[in-house]
């Protein structure tokens, strides 16, 4: 990420830095790896370890299903309503492992969080596959819409607030062990991204607004970890910052900002990177231009996965190498099968210009597993789906 910088803030770290009323700000360090990855300091009006009261923890998790066979899988969630009343009780995670877990959200359009929600041990990346509005946090205000990534590292303190529009908002979630960052073989020696990356810093939004709120009352916080959602109250709003600066923050990046990489053959998965974690990597299949060789193909060609375990999501658009998979589905092609376009479409692919699709794709390095919840929307006929 770059430096950014928001409100009041002392000209230099760690020294005194006084209100109005002549006490100190209370200064927090938010930092990743310890103290040896990205971090940014925050300057709050009150303690941010100044605790109210500590509720009973409410259980909050999902179960691998344990004896699922190696298949070729489809997850019908295209035609999925609500799964929920609110943003976090409203999550169905469908897919995981120790890395990375993958799920749904569809909740009410105007949906208003009442609570401030923390995840402590897993940095986000929500996909906004339907709905807008703003994401608050002590960082400030971003405005969120269709086709946003939304990444929110782990700790954030925030709330979502959806406009009201449309039916409902369906969000991708992807929760991350492990830090969310931009391919390292885009960036240089000093992080900037490079001029062949297929997106830039301008293309970033971080927060552009701080709310600081300063009246007393009884804030809850629902504190992600371990399973429970830890219930924190404080007597003071979250949003009590005067300023802040660093590299760590939330921010947004829209898909449709995302500039495809073409070639004169095929080009491979990793042309479509766009975010990376220790475990995995998060691509964007984006409308772009067919390969121009004169015998150019513009179906994939069959793949065995060997390492890694793939997931498409299926956002928008018609999917040339698929049949029976509409938008909002997911897929997973699991390392040890091959996997490839479906019979009759790589003919139909042949001369072709170009495509209007959008998809979100996982690629894991360690298996991925599905959950109990997910054994509601398995298509069983996919497995076979290649025999003509």
């Amino acid at each position: 990420m770059f430096y950014t910088r928001l409100g009041e803030l002392p000209p230099k770290r760690h020294i005194q830095f006084r209100q109005p009323d002549g006490s100190l700000y209370a200064e927090e360090l938010v930092s990743s790896r310890g103290f040896s990855g990205v971090y940014s300091n925050l300057y709050h009006v009150y303690p941010p370890t100044r605790v109210k009261q500590v509720g009973k923890p409410q259980p909050f998790g999902t179960k691998i299903k344990e004896d699922y066979p190696l298949l070729q899988t489809h997850l019908k969630t295209a035609g999925e309503g609500l799964t929920g009343h609110d943003y976090l009780h409203g999550r169905r995670m469908l897919m995981k492992n120790s890395d990375v877990a993958i799920g749904i959200c569809n909740i009410p359009a105007g949906s208003r969080m009442p609570f401030f929600y923390k995840n402590a041990e897993a940095d986000e990346v929500i996909y906004i596959h339907d709905g807008s509005g703003r994401l608050y946090s002590q960082f400030g205000v971003i405005d969120v819409r269709k086709g946003d990534y939304v990444v929110i590292p782990r700790t954030t303190i925030y709330r979502f607030d959806f406009d009201n529009e449309g039916d409902m908002v369906r969000l991708l979630v992807i929760e991350a062990a492990n830090p969310i960052e931009t391919p390292q073989r885009y960036r240089n020696e000093l992080g900037q991204l490079l001029e062949h990356s297929p997106f830039a810093e301008r293309d970033i939004r971080p927060p552009h607004e701080l709310i600081t709120e300063t009246e007393k009352g009884d804030y809850l916080v629902k504190i992600k970890k371990g399973n429970y959602l830890h219930q924190y109250h404080y007597e003071h709003s979250p949003m009590d910052l005067v300023g802040w600066d660093g590299y760590l923050y939330p921010f947004a990046f829209s898909i449709y900002d995302f500039e495809p990489i073409t070639g004169r053959i095929h080009q491979p998965p990793p042309v479509h990177q766009t975010f990376h974690s220790d475990g995995f990597v998060i691509c964007s299949f984006v409308p772009r231009l067919f390969d121009y060789h004169p015998q150019a193909i513009p179906a994939p060609y069959n793949h065995s996965n060997i390492d890694s375990d793939e997931v498409l999501f299926y956002a928008e658009g018609n999917f040339m190498s698929r049949k029976g998979i509409d938008r909002g589905s997911f897929t997973l092609h699991p390392g040890g099968l091959p996997h490839g376009p479906h019979p009759g479409t790589v003919e139909k692919s042949i001369g072709k210009k170009e495509t209007n699709e959008y998809a979100v794709m996982v690629d894991t390095f360690r298996p991925l597993y599905l959950t109990e919840e997910a054994m509601a929307y398995v298509d069983e006929n996919y497995p076979m789906s290649w025999t003509e």
